[in-house]
């Protein structure tokens, strides 16, 4: 599937990063070197505007320079808060557990 803005169509939706508590869905793990020499990157499901089936595409109210310019994302890593804060800085979105005190 892939994952576009309305500025750009598209990168890969390689997988999901999902919370081993809860079970939510926590990130998408987006591959961005269609585009350009890129590397993966997470884009927070909150930042979905709208799924197509049809279309096999995932619009995101996310600049194209910013997915560019997002962190990169290791997933032989462990992913930590440090990171999840650096990744929702970088999009200037708050947390989303700002939303589970």
């Amino acid at each position: 599937m892939g994952i576009s803005n309305a500025q750009h169509p598209e990168h890969s939706v390689q997988g999901l990063l999902v919370d081993e508590e809860t079970w939510a869905i926590r990130y998408l793990i987006v591959d961005t070197s269609n585009w350009w020499l890129g590397h993966l990157v997470l884009i927070a499901p909150q930042w979905i505007q709208k799924v197509s089936w049809s279309d096999n595409t995932v619009s995101v109210d996310l600049t194209r320079q910013s997915v560019k310019n997002a962190p990169a994302y290791d997933a032989a890593a462990q992913l930590n808060r440090e990171q999840e804060v650096n990744i929702f800085k970088h999009y200037g979105h708050p947390g989303y557990w700002d939303d589970e005190a």
